[in-house]
């Protein structure tokens, strides 16, 4: 049964000969292409809605000019932005005026680096970082032992809080940058605005969390055991 599922990580058919990609292409019997046609069809309902064409649209098209070269032919493209550029741009794109910034008070520094180059853009910025209203992390039943500064006050980092901070003041877009797995699944959840993330946290791998992925067969071939 557990063969049986959806399983695009698994596909053993080569990228340029799989059915998501050529009309007459090859897919295994767990190929949502194939077997989840329901779902498929679903999406294209949800793309005849103006708002969600036009996103979707503005999307591809940012995606189509993060490359330079393709006059050369495929497989000479190159990658020409940062995903800060990136970010600008489709807010642009997208002709938004009021951007939602949650960070952890971990990046501070970046934060401060991020929210200017937004505002440089002409774009207004609302910005919440996660230690907002100072919760005790007692009151979510986090003991002495499980806080980072031991015997001492520590506030939890309030996702939700920020999520409502930016629904408050109808941010039309926002941008993650560090939240903590789980935090980060709780502001996506909350938000009333579609959201994007600038950067993930990971506080081992100065927030390149595909370092582990990367060296999976030398230094972090230890995740494999």
């Amino acid at each position: 049964m557990k063969n049986e599922m959806p399983g695009c990580a698994r596909c053993p058919i080569e990228p340029q000969d799989r059915l998501c990609q050529k009309e007459d292409g090859k897919s295994p019997k767990y190929c949502p292409s194939r077997k989840n046609e329901e779902a498929i069809n679903k999406s294209q309902l949800e793309l005849k809605k103006p708002d969600i064409l036009e996103f979707a649209r503005q999307a591809s098209i940012q995606e189509g000019e993060g490359y330079g070269n393709k006059e050369l032919g495929y497989d000479r493209v190159r990658p020409i932005k940062p995903r800060i550029v990136e970010t600008i741009e489709f807010a642009h794109k997208m002709s938004f005026q009021r951007l939602g910034f949650v960070f952890c008070i971990g990046l501070r520094n970046e934060a401060k680096v991020v929210e200017k180059l937004f505002a440089s853009e002409g774009f207004e910025v609302v910005s919440a970082v996660c230690k907002l209203g100072r919760t005790p992390k007692e009151s979510i039943g986090i003991r002495d032992d499980q806080k980072i500064r031991v015997g001492s006050f520590e506030s939890m980092c309030n996702p939700i809080a920020q999520a409502f901070v930016l629904n408050d003041e109808q941010t039309e877009f926002n941008i993650v940058m560090g939240l903590c797995v789980g935090h980060d699944s709780l502001f996506l959840k909350y938000s009333n605005a579609p959201c994007t993330v600038l950067a993930a946290k990971d506080r081992l791998l100065g927030h390149n969390p595909l370092a582990a992925i990367y060296t999976i067969d030398s230094y972090y071939r230890s995740l494999k055991n």
